[in-house]
């Protein structure tokens, strides 16, 4: 790595273009790390097919629906006028990025991002069909047979079946998975759900099973600009290059020629466990996704021979080199502190967001008329939009004038959870109380049995001149 800890051009590279891909087929890790990054896989994709199933009151616990224009997410329902929510969310998303990228580097890449967690499950189907890294190598040098392409056709059949079931649970967030999966087996699939779930399935079969390392490589922007939020003083995984050089091959328990040697024994387990093929003695490159499988398989190794774990290891350039460094630095605070209040400030406003909007119209047609009583009268549609998941009955009153009488239409508005109301309303007052051609009108609303949930909207009241 560098000394301002920018990620090093691959070994091997040769400065052009384009490089002819070279097949990565991985050797497995075991060890802490790999551990948590099967824990990762479970959890993350536990929770993606799992939830589309899972219900709440009466539907979807997380249903996007798009032709309705509304967005269930547990108790909440949002509209398109809620779309700032979903901004300061990807707001708060992309600050926790920064964050833990200048804390310690490509976390999510090793861990949690899709393209990763799908490509480690292709990669258990791959071993599962084809067996370990050595076997994989000598079948695919081996020469077509029907035991191979037997396989072969094994394998891509699993990782299709498992690239539909992900598209369709995909789909299943926008149609109600329930009814999604009624119309597959009648096969009643509309063109739009048949398009996307094809869609999003060939890209998950591509882009895990086919593209793998290249996605990261030359498809992700986050690879190119990551250097941007390294200094000295990241968490990255390192070759400690003072202790394991120079390299060499000796046997279990010695030290190498009386210490002439290193720790590294150029075992090379470190490059066929990587993902993506990189040598980490060579230092950080912009490839290396941190997924730290290179740490368990030398830690089993130095324990093997008889060394002290950490050759390679998460640690600092600065600590790598013997100086000293700060973990907690002042931007990592500034990240921290615009994270919070960011943070703070939507679930303020998702507390405080009351589930009612309200709108008023006058009429334009009559702007006022005498009615039989001979009073003053204005008529407005009101339309009610319950953002609720419950029902809600509704009362509304007249604020701003003289002894105002309300009528509606169908008396009392109730309105069914996520949907929205319209309804005529009639306001009238004295002929004495007109005191100008144009007065303010403020109706209130608030539920029945809610009266936190309460909104106000202003309006004119029209009249002859007094």
């Amino acid at each position: 790595m560098s000394a301002a800890g920018a990620p090093q051009a691959p070994s091997g590279a040769d400065g052009g273009l384009f490089q002819k891909r070279r097949k990565i087929q991985p050797r497995f890790a075991h060890g802490r790390f790999a551990r948590l990054r099967v824990l990762g896989v479970i959890v993350l994709l536990g929770l993606y097919y799992g939830v589309a199933w899972l219900p709440w009151e009466g539907r979807q616990a997380i249903l996007w629906d798009l032709p309705a224009r509304k967005f269930y997410i547990f108790g909440w329902v949002f509209w398109p006028q809620d779309f700032i929510y979903l901004a300061v969310m990807l707001i708060i998303a992309a600050l926790s990025l920064f964050l833990f990228t200048a804390l310690a580097g490509r976390l999510w890449c090793g861990y949690a991002c899709p393209q990763t967690v799908w490509t480690e499950v292709f990669l258990w189907i791959e071993r599962l069909v084809e067996g370990d890294r050595h076997r994989q190598i000598q079948r695919d040098r081996a020469p077509l047979s029907a035991g191979k392409l037997g396989v072969k056709a094994t394998k891509h059949a699993l990782w299709l079946i498992f690239a539909l079931f992900t598209g369709f649970t995909f789909v299943g967030y926008f149609t109600p998975i329930r009814e999604l999966t009624a119309a597959l087996f009648a096969w009643q699939l509309g063109g739009w759900e048949t398009f996307w779930i094809l869609f999003y399935s060939l890209a998950t079969y591509g882009n895990a099973g086919w593209l793998r390392e290249q996605v990261c490589f030359y498809m992700c922007p986050y690879a190119r600009f990551q250097s941007a939020m390294f200094d000295g003083d990241t968490l990255i995984v390192s070759y400690d290059g003072t202790r394991g050089e120079p390299r060499g091959g000796r046997k279990r328990g010695t030290r190498g020629n009386d210490g002439a040697l290193g720790d590294c024994v150029s075992c090379l387990l470190c490059v066929q466990v990587c993902p993506v093929g990189i040598d980490i003695r060579d230092g950080l490159q912009y490839e290396c996704i941190g997924c730290a499988a290179c740490i368990d398989v030398c830690d089993t190794v130095m324990q093997r021979m008889g060394y002290a774990p950490g050759l390679i290891r998460y640690t600092t350039e600065h600590r790598l080199h013997g100086r000293p460094g700060r973990s907690l630095r002042p931007r990592l605070w500034i990240y921290a502190a615009i994270l919070v209040a960011i943070t703070a400030a939507l679930v303020w406003s998702l507390a405080a967001r009351v589930p009612l909007g309200f709108g008023v119209t006058p009429d334009r047609n009559q702007l006022f008329r005498e009615n039989a009583t001979g009073r003053i009268e204005n008529v407005y549609t009101l339309q009610v939009l319950n953002m609720d998941s419950r029902e809600h009955s509704y009362d509304i009153t007249v604020l701003g004038l003289l002894d105002p009488a309300l009528e509606i239409d169908g008396g009392r508005p109730r309105v069914a959870g996520g949907a929205t109301g319209t309804f005529a309303a009639r306001v009238h007052i004295d002929i004495d109380a007109v005191e100008s051609r144009s007065m303010p009108i403020t109706f209130r609303i608030h539920a029945i049995d809610d009266a936190a949930i309460a909104v106000e909207e202003s309006s004119r009241f029209l009249g002859p001149a007094p």
